[in-house]
């Protein structure tokens, strides 16, 4: 369903929130010698480099132009077995679906143990204030399953797993060497601040805002400060503008105010996004 379900998104979302000001994600570049990400549509893919490790965070929307802009990174799919899933949306998994090209097919995912009970069918995926499910979604990956505070190492790299439940009932963020904390669909990040993600896409919309709290207490009771990546609104280096607005809810199909003015009018308006400015620029972070 991937295939199908991305093209859908690619028409149809793309009238929806236009000129709303939604949807702000990154051009496919570098955030520094360590992350990387690639613009698919309205959102990003990472990946994490240390020594010969290369970790991809998130498989996105199911992406014709995926291989092509890995090489404007200088990234080989074939390399690619480890990658870690914040949550199952297909936007977040399409690469790794039965129906994509399969580019990473000896790549194993990481997924939360409750997470994975959308990909067994045990639980349906709904959106718009529960008055509509998502399709199964068919993964034949290796998988390695997930559990709130797991702390483990591929290679020389420490991943730390934090469950942030809402938007899905078992979405997982993860923090990679005490430092970067890829946070998928748990925070949108607005002009004034960060807000609880996109309010028709939760499965339930108050626990995704105590689940904000609860994280942001984690990381301040440890005097942790990471660079916080966000899967469709960029990265910003400042929690307290992070979580300036973890007890409110960004609202769809509405213009956002304030409007942010860097906002694309049309994001899935992909035509700004080109090899040479990966290659030459570095992506600037989200602070007000």
């Amino acid at each position: 369903m991937s295939r199908k379900d991305s093209k859908m998104q690619e028409k149809f979302m793309s009238l929806i929130f236009k000129g709303t000001g939604i949807f702000k994600p990154l051009n496919t570049g570098r955030i520094d010698e360590h992350v990387s990400c690639i613009r698919e549509y309205v959102a990003n893919i990472f990946f994490y480099t240390k020594n010969d490790t290369t970790i991809m965070i998130d498989a996105g929307y199911n992406y014709q132009r995926l291989k092509e802009k890995m090489e404007w990174l200088d990234l080989d799919p074939e390399k690619i077995k480890h990658i870690l899933i914040t949550h199952q949306d297909t936007d977040h998994v399409g690469a790794v679906e039965d129906d994509s090209d399969l580019l990473f097919r000896d790549a194993k995912l990481y997924v939360g143990e409750i997470e994975n009970r959308y990909l067994t069918g045990e639980v349906r995926r709904k959106v718009m204030f529960h008055r509509f499910n998502l399709s199964l979604l068919h993964i034949s990956n290796e998988k390695t399953l997930l559990k709130d505070g797991d702390v483990f190492m591929i290679d020389d790299i420490k991943i730390e797993c934090f469950l942030v439940p809402g938007h899905t009932w078992g979405h997982m963020v993860y923090l990679i060497d005490d430092r970067y904390l890829f946070t998928g669909d748990t925070i949108w990040l607005g002009y004034d601040g960060g807000y609880s993600f996109i309010n028709v896409l939760a499965e339930d919309n108050d626990l995704a805002k105590r689940s904000l709290l609860d994280l942001e207490k984690k990381l301040r009771d440890r005097k942790l400060d990471p660079i916080v990546i966000t899967g469709h609104t960029g990265y910003s280096d400042d929690l307290d503008f992070t979580f300036r607005h973890k007890d409110k809810l960004c609202k769809a199909f509405r213009k956002q105010k304030p409007v942010d003015p860097d906002a694309p009018y049309d994001a899935y308006d992909e035509s700004d996004d080109i090899e040479s400015k990966t290659r030459n620029e570095l992506l600037k972070k989200y602070n007000r």
